[in-house]
């Protein structure tokens, strides 16, 4: 499936049982929605990840070993674990 980026460039996918995770170029991204994302088989949305800090944007993400949850940083310095069903923060840690 060839996925478009919404707004910026593709930087990174990751294919997981329920689509693929992408994480979009936080360069010019709109502030105030999410550059990490999953997109299902058929194209659509899944669903957008939660944001630490409303001003925030992803900078890196990767399956856990648990298989179900995904590590994540953004640039304000926060360090988070995301449930891979819902895009919803399980935890996060400042790391400034």
């Amino acid at each position: 499936m060839d996925i478009q980026p919404l707004h910026t460039k593709i930087m990174k996918t990751i294919q997981a049982t329920s689509g693929t995770i992408v994480l979009e170029d936080a360069m010019n991204f709109p502030r105030a929605e999410s550059n990490l994302y999953l997109v299902a088989a058929d194209g659509n949305i899944t669903w957008k990840a939660e944001k630490p800090d409303p001003y925030t944007l992803y900078s890196r993400v990767r399956f856990n070993d648990d298989g179900v949850t995904l590590s994540t940083y953004t640039l304000g310095g926060h360090a988070c674990d995301l449930d891979l069903g819902t895009g919803k923060i399980l935890s996060k840690t400042s790391i400034q």
